[in-house]
């Protein structure tokens, strides 16, 4: 009976905060942390502990598409995991080649229109994943209605390193003029993928950290980051709910802070020729007090004068 009036009541929880939820984030990445840790808690084998994992995936998968994210990057293997074990890696390896194969050949992927890419240094997998990637790849290459981005052997130093390397290359050649560098520059050197920059982080585990991920898509982005304790396999739609909540109250609070500084500058310039300044308090508006705006002349030099009688 307990149990029956627990799932009532989280039920009941999520689907207040689905309704809480006014909009999902573009572009969501996952540190799928504590696999391991759930198997040994469970006095099991950790390989249960990965499987269980790639269960929750495949339900991340389904709410991303009912709340409509469009992008989902997943750090399934980082530089780092190549210093575990050779039978740990082992598991990994087939868990991963398993389920590249299963999701490039799963009617609903199609159906979705799902484009599977991979990021890393994918020279460094055993031969069996790669194959796996490629056809992966081939399977959903003409698909562009969600795209699903697996991190493997991918490390956030050694990208921007390799780009970095690539820049000195060019320039020592003369191929490029170091007054031509600019971000545009970088991007087209980084792993083939993302293709937005990252909107919100979730780690599971507890961990509070972000491990090296994505650090010129989401840093640079000043992306939203939800840490949460549960272990990978025990993440629930209530928990992703609650990290879109976090990224829509990181949202709110830039878009605030964006209007206070404009209308500051405003109260303390009082000129008619800052127009951005005005558009950006105009534009915002709605997330400050009105009792900010009080002193405030909003009206553009565009707005029609007054008609006398």
């Amino acid at each position: 009976m307990v149990s029956v009036v627990r799932q009532w009541a989280s039920k009941l929880y999520e689907q207040l905060l689905e309704r809480e939820v006014s909009g999902a984030p573009d572009h969501v990445a996952v540190i799928q942390d504590g696999n391991r840790r759930y198997a040994r808690a469970h006095g099991e084998e950790t390989s249960n502990g990965h499987r269980a994992g790639a269960q929750t995936t495949e339900s991340l998968l389904e709410w991303c598409d009912d709340l409509g994210v469009a992008e989902l990057t997943l750090y399934a293997f980082s530089t780092e995991n190549f210093n575990r074990p050779a039978d740990q890696r082992a598991v990994l390896f087939d868990l991963i080649e398993d389920k590249l194969y299963e999701f490039a050949d799963h009617d609903r992927v199609h159906e979705a229109q799902v484009r599977i890419r991979a990021i890393g240094e994918l020279d460094r997998l055993p031969e069996r994943v790669r194959e796996a990637v490629a056809y992966a790849d081939r399977q959903t290459r003409g698909y562009d209605q969600f795209y699903l981005n697996i991190a493997l052997a991918y490390g956030g130093r050694a990208e921007l390193l390799g780009a970095t390397r690539s820049i000195a290359e060019d320039i020592e050649n003369g191929c490029l003029d170091p007054t031509d560098i600019d971000a545009g520059t970088i991007e087209d050197r980084l792993y083939d993928g993302p293709t937005s920059d990252v909107d919100l982080i979730v780690r599971t585990g507890g961990d509070e950290r972000t491990s090296n991920f994505l650090p010129w898509h989401a840093n640079g982005n000043e992306a939203a980051v939800y840490f949460c304790a549960p272990y990978w396999p025990e993440f629930r739609k209530i928990d992703f709910l609650r990290a879109i909540r976090t990224y829509e109250h990181r949202a709110e609070s830039w878009r605030q802070t964006r209007a206070r500084r404009a209308l500051a500058l405003l109260r303390a310039v009082g000129s008619a020729e800052l127009s951005e300044a005005k558009g950006i308090v105009r534009r915002f508006r709605d997330t400050l007090p009105s009792r900010e705006l009080e002193d405030v002349d909003l009206s553009s030099e565009s707005d029609p004068e007054p008609q006398a009688d």
